[in-house]
């Protein structure tokens, strides 16, 4: 071939490059990232129904929801299940033959089903319309000649948003109605009338809020209603930003994770992170941290349970009306009539309740009384009875959002003659709205089987037996195996925990730490677990790095630790972001708190805290305390509470420090003496469970969180020791305001105790309050102390007396 025909050829190429843009990228193994004014995308051509954006991060074009049926979405190319984050016609399918997708002259993109019907397109009009563009943002847009965007998907968008992608008062999330389905669902997110972002279920029969909790205010929730803009956005680095107060980073922040904020089908409000070496997601955030608290989950009569997942049960005389889709509920299997001269009875369902609908509340009431009032009102369907010093009744006109409540029981009322089994039990069933979800009947078993089946049963426990005495005998095999070969085997073993946490935290090497902290300058703090020194990465982030003791041994053990750390995220925990573990080396790699612990503020003559701080801090530290304890995924006793641990944040905000250790340092230990001798606690601020050899539970924070705030109250050391006045004998300070309290009037003990430097400009309410409740945790008998969810609640009901209420 000449020179001249080269050149020739390739003048040739140019030219069909140029005039023909769209079909020679759709013909090249790289997709295009644009569809040109007048240009189609077909459902059954496999090679031009997609474009891509430019980091390939997306795809868009025809996405296969069923048999022969597709609808118009934008997914994550590289997620190992296409994740689905935008969908045009979810309610709308198109057929998988004859389906085609245009942009039109006029400037509208329009969807045509088989029979040429319009399935969706945009409301765009313009002449000048250029092309429609997948950015590396995962937005759609179209623009004119010029550049400008007139239209985008970002503006309208499902149950999903990206990072960069603004959520303004005229938008809306709404999930999915079950698992694996794209169809419109019954939850929804929006910027509520007063400002406030919201979570609703919105169902066939009720519409219920259920987050932020609606028991409490805007301000106990974190949110502000005083604000007009309505504007919420999920940046690229893991933090979103709202303008009602809802500000939360995720697990993993940092930037080159691939994150979405989706409003999963059961209802709850997550962030999601994509794992680059798996495509699959973990969650990095969500709203709901127990389950069973998002309305609507198991619909009406249903009650949402743990076992430990989420699960939706029926109530007896109940069975499940739809299978495939738990949000119908459970329907009665008898005719409860409204005539009151139907015999009826009480069924009892201990810890149990049923969220709102109350027809009434009496209070001083026995439970025969109760049950009375309820039968002789024919919309009466239960009752609920608390003893809270005296019995308070409450009668239901319906049930919904039924859920377990260790204080509450409730009582069913059904027909006489139905026959139910007693006690009764809630075994539940999948909430996951799972097409292959099973009912259990209460009360009954496998055991209860006859004739053949009987013999069935039989013969699988024999063969269990047998497969049990060789299950025993290989893991006997195994340990010997392990004994033997444990320390070749470690590393892989470790390599595995590694990468399985290595998607929510950053792994730094040990000469990165040490010249972050200036080869471990400045200390912050110390404690039994380490010491932390002050640091800054490379990207300007300002770190705590704690180089953990002798105490954490082996790489197992960190692993097995964050682990345990990545399954927590709580606005009043310090946040872990990374860990190095190098040989000898191991360390925890922590947000950086800026004013430091609270004993530098309770015990130092440079700094002060006012009431409304010491306050806030007691109740952020208790919200802490009880996430810990009852909602995270997690149980975890902190084992070490005192104001060393207890940090403040620019905002003098509370975040408890060295959360995930305590229950780390347990593990290994066998039998009272071994457990003693490893003790965790400080001396001052330990339960006395510790000395007298009982077994170890939440209540040991308990005490310590009430030593705590008996010291915010008064702004000295408890622990310290004092001559008593009387008798010159030695006390402590506990001991000597324990008794000040028990032997002198209200008006009197409060002044004696309380920290002078506060010159009286303080909630006397709250003062009590908190005297009360600190009094209350430090008891010595554990039985009689309260649980932390219980400290919450009551002081958030003197959060409303934080007007000026000066001692007088």
């Amino acid at each position: 071939m000449t020179n001249q025909s080269i050149i020739h050829s390739f003048q040739c190429f140019i030219f069909l490059t140029f005039i023909f843009p769209f079909n020679s990228l759709a013909s090249s193994s790289i997709r295009p990232h644009y569809l040109q004014e007048g240009a189609t995308l077909s459902v059954e051509d496999h090679d031009s129904r997609f474009i891509t954006s430019p980091d390939q991060t997306f795809t868009f074009g025809f996405y296969e929801i069923g048999t022969n049926a597709y609808s118009l979405a934008i997914w994550f190319t590289n997620s190992k299940h296409k994740t689905v984050v935008w969908m045009a016609n979810r309610e709308k399918p198109v057929n998988g033959v004859g389906s085609t997708l245009s942009l039109r002259k006029n400037g509208a993109m329009v969807l045509l089903d088989v029979d040429g019907m319009v399935s969706w397109q945009t409301n765009t009009t313009s002449s000048d319309i250029d092309r429609a563009e997948l950015l590396n943002s995962g937005n759609l847009v179209i623009k004119n000649l010029k550049g400008d965007i007139k239209w985008q998907s970002f503006d309208y968008p499902t149950d999903t948003l990206l990072p960069t992608q603004i959520f303004t008062k005229n938008k809306r999330l709404v999930s999915a109605l079950r698992k694996g389905g794209y169809e419109s669902g019954y939850f929804y997110m929006n910027f509520d009338s007063d400002n406030v972002l919201r979570l609703v279920y919105d169902g066939p029969e009720i519409s219920s809020i259920y987050w932020p909790n609606p028991d409490i205010g805007m301000y106990q929730n974190g949110r502000t209603n005083y604000n007009s803009s309505r504007v919420s956005v999920l940046d690229d680095n893991g933090m979103f930003l709202s303008s009602d107060g809802l500000n939360f980073k995720t697990i993993d922040m940092g930037f080159g994770i691939k994150r979405r904020m989706t409003l999963d089908h059961d209802g709850n409000l997550r962030v999601h992170s994509l794992n680059n070496s798996t495509g699959l997601w973990y969650v990095s955030w969500q709203a709901v941290s127990r389950a069973c608290e998002v309305r609507g989950l198991c619909g009406r009569n249903g009650i949402c349970i743990y076992s430990p997942e989420p699960k939706c049960s029926c109530p007896p005389g109940f069975v499940v009306t739809d299978p495939s889709d738990w949000n119908k509920g459970c329907k009665p299997t008898f005719n409860l009539s409204n005539s009151i001269n139907q015999p009826f009875k009480f069924v009892m369902i201990s810890m149990v309740d049923y969220y709102g609908f109350d027809i009434n509340s009496t209070n001083s009431v026995s439970l025969e009384v109760c049950q009375k009032i309820c039968l002789e009102d024919p919309n009466c369907q239960a009752v609920n009875y608390r003893l809270t010093g005296t019995g308070v009744c409450y009668t239901k006109r319906a049930l919904f959002n039924g859920y377990r409540a260790e204080d509450s029981t409730i009582f069913l009322k059904v027909p006489r003659n139905l026959s139910i089994s007693e006690p009764v039990k809630l075994h539940g069933s999948s909430a996951r709205c799972e097409s292959n979800t099973r009912e259990t009947v209460e009360g009954y078993s496998s055991m209860y089987i006859t004739g053949s089946g009987t013999r069935k049963v039989m013969w699988i426990y024999l063969y269990s037996f047998c497969f049990s005495l060789l299950g025993i005998e290989f893991v006997f095999v195994l340990l010997g195996w392990f004994f033997l070969f444990r320390k070749s085997d470690l590393s892989a073993t470790v390599e595995a925990g590694y990468q399985m946490i290595a998607s929510q935290f950053s792994r730094f090497s040990y000469n990165g730490l040490k010249k972050a902290t200036n080869n471990f300058k400045e200390e912050l703090g110390r404690g039994g677990s380490g010491i932390v020194y002050k640091g800054t990465l490379a990207n300007g982030r300002m770190v705590g790095v704690k180089r953990l003791g002798d105490v954490l041994q082996g790489d197992e053990n960190l692993w097995a630790e964050m682990s345990v750390i990545g399954k927590i995220n709580h606005m009043n925990l310090v946040r872990t972001w990374g860990y190095c573990s190098e040989k000898r080396h191991k360390l925890l790699v922590y947000e950086y708190v800026e004013n430091s612990s609270l004993d530098k503020h309770l015990f130092s003559t440079k700094e002060f805290l006012g009431w409304k701080q010491r306050f806030a801090v007691a109740l952020g530290t208790a919200k802490g305390l009880a996430y810990l304890h009852d909602e995270c995924l997690e149980w975890v006793i902190h084992c070490d509470i005192k104001p060393e641990n207890i940090l403040l944040d620019g905002d003098l905000h509370p975040k408890i420090a060295d959360f995930g250790l305590a229950k780390l340092y347990q593990r290994e230990e066998r039998g009272p003496s071994s457990e003693l001798s490893r003790i965790r606690g400080t001396k001052g601020y330990m339960a006395p469970e510790w000395a007298l050899n009982q077994p170890i539970t939440a209540k040991v924070d308990v005490y310590s969180y009430g030593i705590v705030i008996l010291e915010m109250v008064s702004g000295i050391r408890l622990s310290s020791w004092t001559i008593d006045d009387g008798n010159n004998q030695p006390e402590t300070e506990l001991t000597k305001l324990m008794r000040i309290i028990e032997e002198k009037e209200e008006e009197s003990w409060i002044e004696t105790v309380l920290d002078p430097r506060l010159k009286r400009n303080v909630s006397k309410k709250q003062v009590i309050t908190l005297i009360k409740v600190g009094c209350s945790c430090a008891q010595e008998d554990r039985n009689k102390r309260p649980r932390m969810a219980s400290v919450v609640e009551t002081l958030l009901q003197s959060v409303s007396s934080n007007d000026e209420d000066p001692i007088l």
